[in-house]
């Protein structure tokens, strides 16, 4: 597994004040630095000694988000009402109702 591949992000904490850089596919792992370089390298330290020990006692490593196939296709639940008004929308603009709430979620 190549831990560079995860997704990795670095926001400032205001309670901290300090960076803290995280990981998605990891969300209890994080770590706390003065600057955003640190934070990043911090967390892709850490998330390797995770992947690192996982792998060394069996367990299944999350794959990277950016490694997983996507069909396209998910499904939403809303109330009655709201599918309603939505293939009424979608009809008044002349479209499907896949096109207009695949060019909202897009956009």
């Amino acid at each position: 597994m190549n831990i560079n591949h995860y997704s990795y992000r670095v926001i400032w904490s205001e309670e901290d004040e300090e960076h803290i850089g995280l990981c998605i596919e990891f969300p209890s792992l994080s770590w706390l630095a003065g600057t955003p370089e640190k934070a990043l390298s911090g967390i892709q330290s850490v998330v390797g000694e995770v992947v690192s020990d996982m792998e060394k006692s069996g367990e299944k490593v999350p794959p990277a988000i950016s490694e997983r196939n996507y069909s396209g296709k998910f499904q939403v639940r809303v109330p009655p009402e709201v599918h309603r008004h939505l293939v009424m929308e979608a009809a008044e603009q002349g479209v499907s109702l896949n096109r207009m709430v695949s060019a909202r979620l897009s956009g």
